[in-house]
């Protein structure tokens, strides 16, 4: 069995407060409400951990810096 990672288990106890707090409602574009509230914070991290340096940044990530650079744009993050 593969160990849960500490991101993974920080994931499955937010998903089970949200599933919890539907209270019954019916859940809907679950994929995008995570990916939105992940990447934002994490574009935003690791360009600070690059020091601004997009190339770096993009590296780090393991993305082409294009891709960055319109990930960047969509959260607002920018300049």
């Amino acid at each position: 069995m593969i160990e849960e990672t500490e991101i993974a288990a920080c994931m499955r106890r937010s998903l089970n407060r949200y599933f919890k707090d539907l209270d019954g409602e019916t859940p809907c574009e679950i994929y995008t409400m995570v990916l939105c509230a992940v990447e934002k914070p994490l574009l935003s991290y690791i360009l600070d951990r690059a020091e601004g340096n997009q190339t770096r940044a993009a590296e780090i990530l393991g993305i082409n810096r294009n891709t960055l650079r319109k990930k960047l744009r969509e959260h607002g993050l920018s300049e």
